[in-house]
Order: structure tokens, then sequence, then C-alpha cells
């Protein structure tokens, strides 16, 4: 590996780390957050879910943009519109304001995956790229759950705000290393499908107010029905505008290929399980038994550990001998230890009642993650991995966006034991129905052995 080529590769890990650590950093500070701001649990769920919509719905719309002004451009103006939307997530002084502003910061974070993914396919060929994406995806993974331990640490030490201020110190540096980057493709001179974009978002936002806001109302109430109705005609039309569109965002024939169409149903699963389980850990440790923001945070700290030692050598396996059995065992064992937690009380005994579990669920989400990335990018033609990555990358957000916004469904609007072991089994049956999904669907190809990105 060649200076630029690792300097590339520094440059869109921080890149893409910062915006996918924000998604995750954070859960374990709603509480402080919703006790400052006021808004309760609704307000907690929007707090994330403002993210989550504009950067799910955006990412492959970013895609476009990197490709028509340039990549290092468009990666430099959303590293500094992260910046700044990260201070004015830190300062702000109502919790309508802070939802505001982390919508505006899940745009900034839509033009940061995408234009990394893109350098990196074109600075990389062959088995480099596919080590390359490998190294990338890693290092999103881990960014999920080691933000709660960050997130915790700030919140206790210093101030929820410091979560959102804190940012600006990696993006920085991250500016500063993309300054001496050579921009590795020249601008091309396409169409960026606006239309298809505007659909996305307003179809995702009206479907997870509904989702949200129907604890308060009622189904049959005309705040829930006409959002309800409305984003999801505009997602179909979303659906339907795609495939007639030769300049999609959302490249439906992709979708051809069995691995990657199978692999990303899965992903819908286990990403909205993982969402609901570490958005309620964290807020059910410190709101109903007593934990610290940072000891919520440390909670999770046996999964980071797992994965970091783990997941690099479960990819190499499934590159050898293919990832669908991998992808059948890992969400089926990680649901296992989600069902070890059900037993939790009040009072909860990390030792007794979580530590258990947690550990069954490291290493199942070790041997799922690089086989999963293994299975979708391994069926498509090299010179589509930047954006296959990037349709499941946006998929996996879309995921937990929609899995939070449930959460309200099934904890009935109130946390408490009984509600929190709902969700832990809802949970479990979301990484079940994973499992299952990979083993009707995936196969063990010869294409995905040959790329397995481990």
């Amino acid at each position: 590996m060649i200076k630029q080529q690792r300097l590339v590769l520094w440059v869109s890990i921080l890149a893409s780390f910062v915006a996918f650590l924000d998604g995750s950093v954070v859960n374990v500070a709603l509480p402080a957050i919703s006790h400052d701001l006021g808004g309760g649990l609704v307000t907690q769920q929007w707090v994330v879910d403002a993210y989550l919509i504009t950067l799910g719905a955006l990412i492959l719309l970013a895609g476009s943009l990197s490709d028509l002004f340039g990549r290092k451009k468009i990666l430099a103006w959303g590293l500094i519109g992260f910046a700044v939307t990260s201070i004015l997530c830190a300062i702000a002084p109502t919790d309508t304001i802070l939802i505001a502003a982390r919508a505006l910061q899940g745009v900034a974070g839509a033009l940061l995956v995408p234009s990394s993914l893109a350098i990196i396919i074109s600075s990389f060929s062959g088995e480099a790229q596919g080590k390359a994406i490998g190294s990338w995806t890693a290092w999103t993974g881990i960014s999920f759950v080691i933000g709660p331990l960050l997130g915790g640490f700030l919140v206790d030490a210093l101030s929820w705000r410091w979560i959102f201020a804190i940012n600006v110190l990696p993006i920085v540096v991250c500016l500063w290393l993309l300054g001496r980057l050579h921009d590795p493709q020249s601008t091309k001179h396409i169409k960026v499908d606006t239309l298809g974009a505007l659909l996305c978002s307003a179809g995702l936002s009206a479907t997870v107010f509904a989702l949200i806001e129907q604890p308060h109302y009622s189904w049959g109430s005309t705040n829930i029905l006409i959002p309800l109705i409305a984003g999801t005609a505009m997602l179909l039309t979303f659906m339907w505008y795609e495939s007639q569109n030769k300049a999609a965002m959302l490249p439906l024939s992709l979708f051809k290929q069995r691995n990657f169409s199978f692999g990303n149903l899965a992903t819908i699963t286990i990403y909205a399980g993982l969402s609901i389980a570490t958005f309620l850990i964290a807020i059910f440790l410190q709101q109903v038994s007593g934990y610290s923001a940072f000891m919520a945070g440390m909670a999770l700290l046996p999964v980071t550990i797992i994965m970091f030692f783990l997941s690099s050598r479960f990819g190499a396996l499934a590159g050898k001998l293919g990832p669908r059995w991998f992808m059948t065992g890992g969400p089926i064992l990680a649901g296992i230890g989600f069902l070890l937690m059900s037993s939790a009380g009040s009072q909860v005994h990390y030792w007794s009642e979580l530590f258990p579990g947690i550990v069954v669920f490291g290493l199942g989400l070790s041997v799922t993650v690089a086989p999963l990335t293994s299975a979708v990018l391994g069926s498509i033609d090299a010179r589509h991995a930047g954006i296959a990555s990037a349709v499941n990358n946006a998929i996996a957000r879309i995921a937990g966006l929609i899995g939070i916004a449930m959460i309200g469904i099934v904890i009935s609007g109130h946390l408490d034991t009984e509600s929190f072991r709902r969700a832990i089994i809802v949970t479990a049956g979301l990484l079940f129905a994973g499992g299952l999904i990979s083993a009707i669907g995936i196969q063990n190809t010869s294409t995905s052995k040959k790329q397995g990105l481990a």
C-alpha cells in the first residue's frame, strides 16, 4: 500500500467514523438531554431519528453529488457542515432547536459516507480494494457500539453538550489530512436525482412521525393516519420512480443479484433489532436502574472488545467458506444473547443479569458483520462496489430509524421492567428473522468466496 493509499484509507475511515459514531454516541445522553430540555421519550426518539432520517435518505443522493462536484470537495463540505451543525447541537437552548440541528447534522453526515467510499473505490483495485472496503466497514461497525461508551464518559464528566462539541477535533484532523490528498477522480456531468431524494426524505419523515407519535393518539386518529398513509404513498412512489429513472440514486438493478437482495433484507431485520436494543439498554439502565451515563455506556464495552479481536477472523473464515452459515448462525447467536438479558429486573445486577447475554450478543455480532459485507458486495461487480456499499449502509440506517420510531409502540409509551423485556424479545425475534432470511436466501457462490471482505 503506497503512501497516498494509506492517506485515502485514513481520511475515509475517519470521516465515516465521525458520521456513524454520532448516530450511536447520543444514546446514553438522552436521559440527560430530556432532563435539561424536557419532552420525555418522544424527544429522545426524535433526537436520534431526526439525524437518521436525513442521513439515510440522502446518502445515495450524496454519491451523485460527489461525482458531479468532485469527491474531495464534497467530503470537505460534509466535514465543515458536520462541524458547524455539531456546534449548533451543542448550544441548542430547546429540544426543538436540537432536533432541527440534528436533522441538519444528518445532511452533512450523508455527504461524508459515499464520498469516502468513492475515494476508496477510485484509489484501490482488486484484492486491495476489497480489504480497504473491509477495513472501512469494520470501523463503521465498531463506531456503532463504541459510541455509548464515549457518550457516557462525556455526559458524566462534562455535559451532554460535549458529545456534539467534541466532533470538531477529529474533523479538524480529517480536514488537514484531506488537504494532503489528491482527488483521485475528475468530476463527471451527471444528473442528480433531486426528486428521488425529496420523495424518500418526505416519505420517511411522515412515516416516522406517525410511528413516534402514535402512543399519544390512536391508530384511528387523523394525526396518525394522514402522515402514515401519505408517507407510505410517497415511499411507494419513490420506489416506482427509481425503477423508471435512468439517474436513480437507488439503482434497483443491483437487487437482481440474489445475495445482494437477501443480504440487504437480512440487514433490515438485524439493524432494526440492534438499534432498538442499544437505544433502550442505555436509557433503561439510567432511568430505571439508576446507572450513571458512563456505566450505562460501559455496559456494552464487551461487545466492542469482542468485535475488535474476532470480526476479522470470522471475516477470513467467511471468505474461505462462504458467508451463508455465518450470517445464519451469527444473528441467531446474538438473538439468544438478548433473550439472556430478558430476566433483568428494575435493579439490574450487571454481572449476572446482563453480562452473559452481552458476551453472547458480542460473539453473534462478530460472526455476522464481516460475512454480511461479503455477502452484500461479493456478488456485485467490483465497479459497483461503492454504490452497493452505500445502498447497504443506507438500508442499515433506515432500518435503525424505523426500529427506534416503533419503540413507543413496543413499550406502550412507558419504559419499565416489563416493557423493557418486551423490547428485548422483539429484538431477539428480529435477529432470529435475519438468521432465517440468510439461511434461506444467501448462497456460498465462488464469487463471494473470492471477494470476501475480511
